[in-house]
């Protein structure tokens, strides 16, 4: 049995297509159903649905074979007990830093709030900067409007909620897209059953691009 665990969202819809094109497709609609687990149209394969933020640590412990995360929750898992061999080249967008329109940083330490904790320790240290890092999972557009931070760390697709909000977007971290991660005990010892459908994903991924 091949597990697979997918990204909930908007992840999971772009997901799907890209799997029915090498023959794997749910037995019921995951859109309408409570399950968390699914039968495939293949015998040897289930899909597992789950929060992104989970789908890193359920392959690197062998819950799930293989997985579809965004890099931008790759980066923040820090990537132990996986391989990441293919970029599927969807649900694109950057990860930035943002603030209030026409605000100036401070000259000392920043405050920054964000859900990728360790993604903007990193950012800010390589740039030299000292930064006090405020945990938030949501809302992040209102932290700097009411002061809890100078500025945020956080996904930006077409900046429209930043605008909405008096935010603009600063400096771009990372080009985000999501990508297919493996588990590496997985590899090695389902390899007549994994590699293949690696193979079959990056054909269709090319073929997509072409």
């Amino acid at each position: 049995m091949i597990t697979i665990a997918l990204t909930k969202g908007r992840i999971l819809r772009e997901t799907l297509p890209l799997l029915a094109k090498i023959g794997i497709e749910p037995d019921e609609d995951i859109s309408t159903s409570r399950k968390l687990m699914f039968a495939t149209s293949r015998d040897d394969v289930r899909l597992l649905v789950l929060r992104g933020v989970d789908v890193p640590t359920y392959v690197q412990f062998g819950a799930a074979d293989l997985g579809v995360a965004g890099k931008d929750t790759l980066m923040e898992h820090g990537g132990n007990g996986y391989y990441e061999p293919l970029d599927l080249r969807i649900s694109r967008c950057r990860l930035m830093t943002a603030g209030i329109v026409g605000a100036r940083r401070p000259t000392g330490r920043i405050r920054v709030a964000t859900k990728y904790l360790n993604v903007a320790r990193r950012y800010y240290a390589e740039c030299g900067r000292q930064a006090d890092v405020i945990k938030l999972y949501g809302a992040m557009e209102l932290a700097p409007l009411v002061a809890l931070c100078d500025e945020i760390v956080d996904i930006v697709d077409t900046g429209n909620t930043l605008k909405a909000n008096g935010l603009a977007p600063r400096e771009a971290i990372a080009d985000i897209s999501s990508r297919l991660i493996v588990n590496k005990g997985a590899l090695k010892i389902k390899h007549a059953s994994i590699q293949p459908l690696i193979n079959q994903l990056s054909a269709v991924v090319q073929q997509g691009s072409g």
